[in-house]
């Protein structure tokens, strides 16, 4: 049974949303050939940090902005079924992920909620820049996605709304 009461929230600003909705012709395609692999932060709206509007990007999101194996599956389809031929992986500063090792996150966890969360890696980093040029290398020597498809990375400060480019 769905919880309304919990959701009560989003189902009146969805209600909003569909009584002027106007988007049913847009193709689900990145019309910029555009994906973001960002973080789940909801101080990050990787649209808005690159002026693009819905439907023009692919937008992926996990703990981190991390690569990691659903990212790369989700590129490969992205690359050859809806048209992206290029990736920015766009990490943030002040990223929780990034102020802990793995054993501090989970250990965290369990302290605070008695949980064993061991049975993932949740691929934190000490170093941004580091995880972030591993993390492209991950894509551009995936032997599954197009040799033409181009990863760059770029940090994203949420301070300052400034989207900083690795050169790598």
């Amino acid at each position: 049974m769905f919880p309304r009461e919990r959701f009560a929230d989003v189902l009146a600003a969805n209600e909003r949303y569909a009584a002027d909705f106007t988007d049913s012709d847009m193709a689900g395609r990145a019309a910029q050939g555009l994906a973001i692999v960002t973080c789940m932060d909801s101080r990050v709206d990787p649209l808005r940090v690159v002026g693009m509007q819905p439907g023009d990007v692919k937008t992926l999101c996990n703990a981190g902005a991390r690569v990691t194996d659903e990212i790369l599956r989700t590129l490969v389809i992205a690359a050859y079924l809806l048209e992206v031929d290029r990736v920015l992986v766009m990490p943030h500063t002040r990223c929780k992920m990034a102020s802990a090792t793995e054993e501090q996150i989970h250990e965290t966890i369990e302290q605070q909620y008695g949980v064993n969360t061991r049975l993932y890696e949740f691929r934190t980093t000490t170093d941004q820049e580091a995880a972030l040029r591993y993390d492209l290398q991950r894509i551009r020597s995936n032997p599954l996605l197009p040799p033409d498809l181009v990863a760059a990375g770029a940090i994203y400060d949420v301070d300052t709304g400034v989207l900083t480019p690795l050169d790598d």
